[in-house]
């Protein structure tokens, strides 16, 4: 008796369909599945076509993420009871805006909650690329500093000009952060921000000319996707390095890829890439590359904090108040 009363509770829950479990998935379902029927697509023995059509006519919030399946057309024409899409990302490179635009679904993103720990992680990269921290470990768990000498020189951190792509939440955030290093900090984004005392430059190229390091903080969009080019490498330079929390589309990752092999840019921290989990085997031998498994805000206080997000704007949007963070409002 007691298990029917549990089904019919939950069968009263508002209804949220899960595509993929997103990263914060435990502790979300742990907190907040008394208050939300989350329907899991991917734990379903049905296709998700199937799955899909049987809950057409009900389902009127989506949970998603960049990691899961994209939210395109297709998807959105099998939901013809959608109404809004909650992801767990700051990017929306992965919904199909113009569709959900069209349709009328609002679409609530998580566009600050990741900031400090992606720019903690991007600060990070930049360190361990100019000091070859992970390589100088290498070279000392491979006993090569008692065969070999004295590990090869590295750089200083003060003075050098760091060129930010992308100057919204993320890039203001890092350029604080390396601004205490004492460096110089210039920025290109869309629009010039009157409130900063940054240089802004218009042209990506003169910003990579001007830099000692690239760190590529802005969103992939059509705009963005493959701005860091074999032109905006080639001016960066044999001394120059490149640190990517973006999106891995935003750098032509083949020419990246060809520059560090030939020596054309001094060395790489990255974070994302185009083909994810895949990652070019040309990067794995080199020493002044640094790869992380797009790990950039993966701390329990971020996961604790992106929930609240998640379930905050699941709330507003049923109990039709206005969401938290709205990213496409119609």
């Amino acid at each position: 008796m007691a298990q029917d009363n549990d089904n019919h509770t939950e069968s009263q829950l508002p209804q949220v369909l899960v595509l993929r479990q997103p990263g914060c998935w435990t502790m979300l379902e742990s907190n907040y599945s008394h208050k939300f029927n989350f329907l899991k697509a991917w734990d379903s023995p049905l296709p998700q076509d199937q799955f899909l059509a049987g809950h057409a006519g009900s389902v009127q919030a989506l949970l998603s993420s960049s990691i899961g399946p994209p939210i395109t057309a297709n998807i959105l024409g099998m939901l013809p009871s959608l109404k809004v899409i909650v992801t767990t990302s700051a990017g929306l490179d992965h919904v199909d805006l113009p569709k959900c635009r069209e349709r009328g679904v609002v679409v609530a993103s998580a566009p600050k909650v990741h900031t400090h720990d992606v720019a903690d992680l991007a600060v990070g990269l930049f360190l361990d690329v100019m000091r070859k921290i992970s390589a100088g470990d290498r070279y000392v768990r491979d006993r090569l500093w008692a065969s070999r000498g004295e590990f090869s020189l590295v750089s200083k951190i003060g003075g050098k000009r760091v060129g930010i792509v992308g100057l919204g939440n993320i890039g203001l955030e890092v350029a604080k952060k390396l601004e205490a290093f004492g460096c110089s900090i210039l920025y290109n984004s869309r629009k010039e921000k009157p409130f900063v005392p940054y240089p802004f430059y218009s042209n990506i190229c003169e910003l990579a000319l001007n830099s000692d390091a690239l760190i590529i903080c802005c969103a992939l969009t059509a705009e963005t996707h493959h701005l860091i080019n074999n032109k905006v490498l080639l001016a960066l330079g044999r001394d120059g390095i490149i640190v990517n929390v973006g999106r891995g589309a935003i750098i032509d990752e083949k020419e990246m890829v060809q520059c560090l092999v030939k020596g054309e840019i001094g060395g790489a921290g990255l974070d994302v890439f185009e083909n994810e989990p895949q990652v070019p085997k040309e990067l794995f031998p080199l020493d002044n590359v640094v790869l992380s498994p797009h790990n950039g805000p993966c701390t329990p206080e971020y996961f604790m904090d992106l929930c609240e997000l998640v379930a905050g704007n699941l709330a507003a949007f049923f109990s039709n108040r206005p969401l938290l963070s709205p990213a496409l409002d119609n």
